[in-house]
């Protein structure tokens, strides 16, 4: 793996949890999909049960996400977190 881009998308880590104004409920999806594949690639778990709405959303974005190289994934949650910080 790329160094620069591990501690890049480590730092962005850090720095989403300091973003002006919280981000919409799609957003938050996509930031926790694009960490899981980024930082454990493609998602092994069996999807939650039915009525686990939260923990299916999740599942099914990071799902969404499958195929997806690990590094792919950090550096696009690198760009998604910098586009927040823009915004």
């Amino acid at each position: 793996m790329n160094p620069d881009l591990q501690t890049a998308f480590e730092q962005s880590q850090q720095t989403v949890k300091t973003l002006p104004k919280r981000p919409s409920s799609a957003v938050l999806l996509r930031l926790y999909a694009l960490y899981k594949q980024g930082s454990s690639g493609d998602v092994t778990t069996e999807r939650p049960g039915g009525f686990d709405f939260a923990g299916n959303a999740k599942y099914d974005a990071w799902a969404e996400l499958r195929g997806t190289s690990q590094e792919q994934a950090q550096s696009d949650y690198v760009a998604l977190v910098a586009r927040l910080l823009s915004e």
